[in-house]
């Protein structure tokens, strides 16, 4: 059922974008690229999982988990390349507002979205590139939902040391890089924000940036805890519920938050909404 709600809500998101008029802007384009990226995700995930579900385990071939990998891999990096995005194109609207239009040009916006989404294929290329030439020499057992790194470094037995410190190296561009651009760009838009006079307009624009917000702090907050600060007693079930949450929930939750409160998505998903009573209505 979570499965396909995140596939309907976030094809909803897609669609209410590309048709809607009210929604041709930088802040919803980008919000539809995060959209593509959660629908790659759970898809990559979840069958596979209810796969292993239902049958109480299951076999994957060793192409088939560097595939699955490197999917997971360049979807988890174009979403936090874009969630960066995301907080640059608020700074730039609350804090430069007279420079907005000139700034954030719709051929600016897809510059960004391709160099996301060509960053995440060359870092992901990288990670299962290295991950792929270990050797795995004992009981090729997962004890996991979908091959991860952490559980494959955990069943190889040489070569470990050279992909841990490729994937510290990797975090710097993928989450440390982009965690400091969006702690500056909302310290920025919160102290503009505050010299804000009028009630109204501070409540306005805490509005416009507290959905991404909030996705921001769940999916940082549960990639942060399984990949650079384990805790040294996280049990291997915690690491699990942790990969759930940014695999299969944040996906489902994103176009909930984003519809439920932005006003404009609300507003074109009625007129679509009215206009197909109207017309079953004729017909």
């Amino acid at each position: 059922m979570i499965y396909c709600g995140t596939i309907c809500g976030n094809l909803l998101i897609i669609t209410l974008v590309s048709t809607s008029k009210n929604l041709h802007a930088p802040m919803y384009f980008f919000i539809s690229q995060l959209s593509i990226t959660d629908i790659f995700l759970t898809s990559n995930i979840v069958p596979n999982m209810l796969h292993i579900l239902l049958n109480n385990g299951g076999t994957i071939t060793v192409i088939s988990c560097m595939t699955q990998l490197y999917v997971f891999g360049t979807t988890e990096a174009s979403e936090c390349l874009l969630l960066t995005v995301m907080s640059y194109d608020r700074y730039v609207a609350i804090c430069n507002p007279l420079l907005y239009s000139s700034i954030m040009t719709k051929t600016c916006c897809v510059i960004l979205a391709a160099m996301c989404w060509v960053l995440s294929f060359f870092f992901s290329f990288i990670e299962t590139l290295f991950i792929s030439n270990l050797t795995f020499c004992g009981p090729n057992i997962i004890d996991h939902f979908f091959c991860d790194l952490v559980p494959l470094m955990k069943i190889a037995c040489s070569g470990v040391y050279t992909m841990e410190l490729v994937n510290y190296i990797l975090s710097f561009p993928l989450l440390l890089s982009p965690i400091t651009i969006i702690i500056i760009s909302y310290t920025n838009i919160i102290v503009t924000i505050l010299r804000f006079q009028s009630r109204i307009s501070r409540q306005k624009a805490f509005s416009t940036c507290s959905s991404h917000l909030i996705v921001v702090i769940i999916f940082y907050v549960t990639l942060l805890s399984v990949y650079i600060f384990p805790t040294g007693g996280q049990t291997l079930n915690t690491s699990k519920l942790l990969s759930l949450l940014y695999t299969v929930f944040t996906p489902f939750i994103n176009p909930i938050i984003y519809s439920l409160r932005n006003k404009e998505i609300k507003k074109s998903l009625q007129e679509i909404f009215n206009k197909y009573c109207i017309c079953c209505y004729i017909l």
